[in-house]
């Protein structure tokens, strides 16, 4: 009775083992990404990341600063997202946020301010929105809670090099300006208390920095930068 156990298990053994070694059905026409979002146990997962440079995101050839689950597969079921970034001499990261995800926020080197506005609800001793603001050296770090809006600045004349690490494989961005003044006219006016006219918001929309960093002219001149 006990040998057939044993050959019981051994049996049941092998047949999980080769369910586990079988490579997943190919899923045609998906996306590497969509595959492993897909795959059936970790397993399946892993073995879709046959190569070993599946799991190496090069910053120095990407395209784009920050690791997402589109850009490195690898991440799809890890919850986290990083990023690697320069914020040149004068320069400025819009007022933003990130739709679906924290943000560990890490100065590496040089020197970077922060202003953030969590919530509505939250305020200051005066009853006023409370602004949190922070004054960054290198090996130092704060957190922007998911939804926040925030920014940051680097005033000195010298790059400074961050991390942000962030609690989702797809954080997302929103541009707090470009996307606000995205909506008409008539929803705009009202929005700020009729003290924009109609025409001179089409001077801000067109005014405005599209991309997500851009430069303090002021800071530029105080640096010589050209």
């Amino acid at each position: 009775m006990f040998s057939k156990a044993l050959t019981s298990s051994a049996a049941t053994v092998l047949a999980l083992s080769s369910v586990v070694m079988a490579a997943p059905a190919p899923a045609s026409g998906l996306s590497l990404t969509a595959q492993l979002q897909l795959a059936d146990t970790a397993v399946d997962k892993y073995q879709l990341l046959s190569k070993d440079s599946d799991f190496v995101f090069d910053f120095k050839t990407s395209l784009f600063p920050i690791a997402t689950r589109k850009n490195f597969p690898a991440l799809v079921g890890s919850g986290v997202s990083v990023s690697i970034a320069t914020i040149d001499a004068c320069g400025i990261a819009a007022l933003h946020i990130h739709p679906r995800s924290a943000e560990i926020f890490v100065v590496l080197s040089g020197h970077v301010y922060t202003e953030m506005v969590l919530e509505g609800g939250v305020v200051d001793a005066n009853g006023k929105d409370r602004v949190i603001k922070t004054d960054l050296t290198a090996n130092m770090t704060t957190i922007f809670p998911q939804g926040s809006l925030h920014a940051q600045v680097n005033t000195d004349c010298t790059p400074a090099l961050i991390v942000a690490a962030f609690t989702s494989e797809d954080p997302g961005a929103a541009l707090i300006m470009p996307e606000t003044l995205a909506l008409p006219d008539d929803f705009l006016s009202p929005t700020f208390g009729g003290a924009i006219a109609d025409k001179d918001l089409k001077k801000i929309r067109d005014a405005i920095p599209r991309g997500p960093f851009f430069q303090i002219e002021a800071c530029r001149k105080k640096c010589n930068l050209k």
